[in-house]
């Protein structure tokens, strides 16, 4: 029984360190400049998208008083997949869901705020050297 239990518990050791190499790896230290579109436009604020320490920080948010936030990724494949939900206490909450191939970033952010429909958003980006 105690080989079982070590089993499980590196098992979960294993599990837990997961998420925190694919950070590590997939985006960590990565920025992107694109635009951020609200569905249905065609032209948006510029925007810097910056995976940093394990954070995930958009600059057009900024004036919106959105904060940073962690964000999670997983691999598949040669594209790597991200989500993060940022806040505001004026605006309320994005929900971010994107991937990265090569040096391309594409998301969506869907956008919560208290007595309102969902909206919709798009950021396409490009990796900044």
């Amino acid at each position: 029984m105690k080989h079982l239990s070590l089993t499980r518990a590196g098992a979960l050791i294993l599990a837990a360190a997961i998420p925190t190499l694919a950070v590590a790896e997939g985006l960590d230290g990565r920025s992107f400049q694109g635009v951020f579109l609200e569905r249905g436009k065609t032209s948006g604020d510029a925007d810097t998208l910056v995976f940093k320490d394990g954070r995930f920080r958009s600059s057009a948010c900024d004036q919106y008083g959105y904060s940073d936030a962690a964000y999670k990724t997983v691999a598949v494949g040669d594209t790597v997949r991200f989500e993060a939900e940022t806040a505001s206490p004026r605006y309320g909450k994005l929900y971010w869901t994107g991937s990265v191939r090569g040096g391309k970033l594409d998301a969506t952010v869907m956008m919560e705020r208290k007595g309102k429909t969902m909206l919709e958003n798009w950021v396409v980006a490009a990796e900044k050297n």
